[in-house]
């Protein structure tokens, strides 16, 4: 999903108090397809809009809800069949739904819903809303997490993925840009005016529509065959260049990783003058705010290049893991934004290997666990039902932490086994939604490793483990005594984790590749061939816990490093 302002991503982590009810939509009606038409009115700051949703009802019913916000409806229709009904609306603005009702009952099997509707340009970066720049207004979508329900009538749940066609009537001096190609371009209706029309999207959640008017400027190039464009405000085009570059790179090595290719026709990528978060994975339509995305032709700093590397990076992983496979609810929203996180650095590690990306994986590692250390952490899977619940988290515990989880667990099973998994889980759960149980279950079974295990406890607990590590030496045998209790005082002390151990040692004077145990109950014992003056059990650091030693093993390790 979306990449935060780094200081909002690493913000220290708050408790949720869950007292709200669930907010969540009944399934009698399932979406299929929505054709949504916008036109914004810069000079009232407002926009019309007209939404058609193709529904299967699942049972007979009279009244169908769906969400809404802020939007004012002129008229609601509902079709079946021959029958089309004119529908009465009761709104419920606390929970940001709208109960669409019909005198006759409405058969179960397919239906339309079309509603013609107004609302405001905001000025609060969400939904619909008013940029303003270079002394003119642009027109901008930021729907996640729960705000399509600002921008159209929705069924504005991550699981209730569609199809979805776009068209807006706009000034004609302006262009638009929407996650389709756009495939008509036609005068009016209304003097100054023309309609763009775009190709519909493959199945997707409402909060991926994306749909950006104003006086874009684009540079143009392409990756595998994929037409990759940048765009930006007029002044800004000569500033494009190296995200461009950035994005093919990115876009070509994950096209090699993943076994399904880019599925979404095109992508463009686009900075805004106003944006509520760093970047928006909106599918085959990213946006951006300017300063994550610019880059000066002339002077621009290394450290400048690799934030812009990462964070495009970082959403075009989400291409795949994010909009082709979607959480099946906001609690599961570490499957987007942990693992998008874990890829953000992969291309740059093989384009611009200097830049140590490894080292800064690591450096986001010690920062998740001093916040996790804390009290007031939380579990990465947390229960939220509320906008205001599932806004929460979105932070270093579903960031940070989850990309340090899955590369524990990446260099417990191996690169390319664990390639091998996400694969699987990918093509599993292509154009649907996936839970952390599907992903573990089939981690699990594509590794033959007990990543279930290892994933399910560390996704389902708070704070970490502290691992405690006694070696020694017993004839030509090393023996390990390893135990496990929480770091945090907030965790109960029973509170154990299935940890993937991975160490190293010294054995007839060199140092042996890495082996790991998965330790799961509060005490194991290792036996390893051969005598070795010191085990180090932390391997690249990659472990996602701390580590004690005995003063004698400590001791040891200080010896080794030092060469003696």
């Amino acid at each position: 999903m979306n990449i935060r302002v780094a200081a909002a991503a690493l913000a220290v982590v708050c408790s949720l108090a869950i007292a709200a009810p669930a907010q969540r939509l009944g399934r009698t009606a399932v979406p299929e397809h929505y054709d949504i038409h916008l036109a914004p009115d810069f000079a009232t700051e407002t926009f019309a809009g007209r939404v058609s949703i193709s529904v299967r009802l699942t049972e007979p019913a009279r009244a169908i809800i769906l969400n809404a916000a802020e939007i004012a409806f002129h008229e609601v229709t509902v079709t079946a069949g021959a029958m089309t009904q004119t529908a009465r609306v009761v709104l419920d603005r606390e929970r940001e739904i709208a109960t669409l009702t019909v005198e006759r009952t409405i058969p179960a099997g397919l239906a339309t819903i079309l509603v013609r509707y107004a609302g405001a340009l905001n000025d609060q970066l969400r939904g619909f809303y008013l940029s303003r720049a270079n002394n003119r207004s642009y027109a901008i979508t930021q729907l996640e997490a729960t705000d399509a329900r600002r921008a159209f009538p929705s069924f504005d749940e991550p699981a209730m993925k569609a199809t979805f066609a776009l068209s807006t009537t706009i000034d004609t001096r302006d262009t638009a840009i929407s996650n389709g190609r756009i495939v008509s371009d036609t005068p009016g209706p209304g003097a100054g005016k023309h309609t763009l029309r775009f190709s519909t999207t493959k199945r997707m959640s409402p909060y991926l529509v994306a749909l950006l008017v104003g006086d874009w400027e684009c540079i143009a190039g392409g990756a595998d065959g994929i037409p990759v464009r940048i765009c930006g405000t007029p002044g800004s085009k000569e500033n494009l260049g190296f995200a461009l570059e950035a994005a093919e790179i990115a876009l070509r090595y994950f096209n090699r990783y993943f076994s399904t290719r880019y599925p979404f026709g095109k992508l463009d990528i686009i900075a805004v003058p106003d944006f509520s978060a760093g970047a928006m994975e909106n599918t085959a339509a990213i946006v951006f705010r300017e300063q994550f995305l610019l880059v000066a032709k002339e002077g621009g700093t290394t450290e400048l290049k690799k934030q812009v590397s990462q964070y495009l990076a970082h959403e075009i992983a989400h291409q795949w893991l994010g909009d082709l496979v979607t959480m099946q609810w906001w609690d599961d929203i570490w499957l987007n934004e942990g693992f998008a996180t874990w890829m953000e650095r992969r291309p740059m590690e093989e384009w611009q290997p200097e830049w140590q990306p490894r080292l800064d994986e690591v450096r986001d590692t010690q920062i998740a666990m001093s916040l996790d250390a804390l009290r007031t952490t939380r579990p990465i899977r947390t229960r939220v039902e509320t906008p205001d619940e599932i806004n929460q988290v979105f932070d270093a515990i579903a960031y940070q932490k989850t990309a340090a989880v899955i590369r524990m667990v990446e260099g417990y099973v191996g690169a390319a086994n664990y390639r091998d998994g996400i694969n699987a889980y990918v093509k599993k759960f292509g154009y649907g939604t996936a839970t952390g149980e599907g992903l573990w279950t089939t981690m699990a079974s594509v590794t033959k490793k007990p990543v279930d295990r290892i994933l399910s406890s560390y996704i389902t607990q708070s704070s970490m483990p502290l691992v405690n590590i006694e070696a020694s030496c017993s004839g030509t045998r090393t023996q390990l005594a390893l135990s496990q209790k929480p770091l945090s005082t907030a965790v109960p002390a029973s509170t154990t984790w299935d940890i993937p151990v991975c160490y190293k040692r010294v054995r007839n004077g060199n140092v042996e590749a890495a082996a790991c145990s998965v330790l799961s109950a509060p005490t194991a014992t290792v036996r390893l061939d051969g005598c070795s003056s010191w085990v180090f059990a932390n391997v690249e650091g990659r472990g996602y816990y701390r580590t004690s030693y005995g003063t004698d093993g400590l001791r040891a390790l200080g010896d080794a490093v030092r060469g003696g």
